[in-house]
Parts: structure tokens; sequence; C-alpha cells
């Protein structure tokens, strides 16, 4: 990020970022940086803060006073504090199995639907809310991934269901969109609304079957003789802070 600040500062265009790992700023030293002391994934506070937030970018803003650079500030304020751990659900749901013939796969991958048919009231209240959402990155519809997903599962990799991207990315994009549908709709319930994000990551991961499906899906990925599907399986489906659930 720094040799991109300096080159577009090199042609004319100032330039001002937000650090959250000051050492790499240091290191690379942009034109302008404000260091904050926040956690990753969060450059601007805890969500839902929008005073706050204004007075992070406002400071990045101000680094443009500075008469010459590298410059590297440090925000003055700590993020407001996070929930440690996320509510119950306002809406618990049983997601106990009706006797059946199916699978142990089919039934989860069966609960893996019900149970996002059960938070799509908390999710769509978050997009009126907020008038938008960071699903949709894979271009599947939101009830064509968790089939798409579960597809994985019988040892036969399908074919890309996205023309002109390959299947690696095609899955990495359609998860992406999975978690981002539970973390939008968790973070819709009353008192989860500034939850830190590691709380949140414990509920998915530990508390889901969604999550149960991440970890099914890295053994899965895990035995692929496609090279860039281990790859995806071993790095990107389960994060290092959830690994000891496995």
């Amino acid at each position: 990020m720094g040799g991109l600040a300096h080159f577009i500062e090199d042609e004319g265009i100032p330039t001002t970022l937000i650090s959250l790992i000051r050492l790499h700023t240091e290191t690379t030293t942009p034109p302008r940086a404000l260091w904050v002391p926040f956690e990753l994934g969060r450059p601007l506070g805890v969500p839902n803060d929008p005073e706050f937030q204004r007075r992070v970018l406002l400071s990045a803003l101000r680094l443009f006073e500075a008469p010459k650079g590298p410059v590297l500030e440090d925000f003055a304020e700590d993020a407001p504090a996070s929930g440690d751990q996320p509510t119950v659900m306002a809406c618990p749901v049983d997601f106990a199995q009706e006797k059946t013939d199916l699978t142990d796969t089919e039934k989860l991958c069966a609960g893996l639907k019900k149970e996002m048919g059960s938070l799509r009231p908390w999710y769509d209240m978050t997009v009126r809310q907020r008038g938008r959402t960071t699903v949709g990155v894979s271009g599947l519809e939101l009830d064509a991934v968790p089939d798409f997903i579960c597809s994985f599962f019988d040892g036969r990799p399908p074919e890309s269901p996205l023309k002109d991207v390959a299947l690696p990315y095609a899955l990495n994009l359609a998860t992406d969109d999975l978690k981002a549908y539970y973390f939008e709709a968790i973070t819709s319930q009353p008192g989860q609304e500034s939850v830190s994000s590691a709380a949140v990551s414990d509920w998915f991961y530990g508390e889901t079957v969604a999550g149960d499906v991440m970890y099914k899906l890295k053994e899965a990925l895990g035995r692929s003789e496609n090279k860039l599907l281990k790859v995806v399986g071993k790095v990107l489906i389960v994060p290092v802070s959830q690994a000891h659930r496995a």
C-alpha cells in the first residue's frame, strides 16, 4: 500500500491512508498515514458509530496540512468498546432433523438451508436499515449458495457456476457470501450491533450449522486433486483463529 501511495503521489495526487499495523507503515513510509489502535478489519472502529468514524476520517484528512512527508501520526482515541460475546439469538430455532433416509451430509446441507431461512428476516432488516449489503460478490443467487458449497462433498468437484471464473475462485466468493450473510444477520439483532469481530467469528464457527459446513468443506477440499482447491481449503475456508474447533 505504501508503494502505491508513493506512485499516486508522484503522479501529482496527494494521498493519505489509515494504518492498522504500525510496523508495516513505518517500513513502507507512505507520504501520509494515520495509525489507529483498532482490531484488524476495522480501520474506522466499531460499526454503527458514525460520529467516531467521522473523527477518524477527519484526522486522516488533516494530514494533508503537513508541509512535507512522510508523515505518520497516531490516532489519539481507542475504539469504543465492542461486546465480547453475542447475546442469545432473538429467534432461536430448533434445527433437529426429522427421521429420514438422508445421509449425514444431506442432513447437514438441509440444516444449512433451514438455518439460512431462519436468519432471512434479520438479514433483510439489516439491508433495509443500512441500505447496502456485502452479500453478492459471487454473483450467485443466495438460495444457490448452499447447494453449490455442498456439491463438493461427494468427491466430484462440480463445474464452476460462474462464466469465466475458475472453480476455486467461484467457491471462495460463494463462501464469502455465506459468511457475510450470517455476519450481517446476527449484527442486526438487539444488543449485537457493535459486537467484536472475534465474537461473531466464534458464534459462526462454533454455534451454527454453517460453521459445521465450513469445516466439512475444508476437509473435502483437503482431499481434492485440484491443487488450487487444496489451497483454498487450507487457508481461506476456516481462519487460523478457529482451527482448534476442527
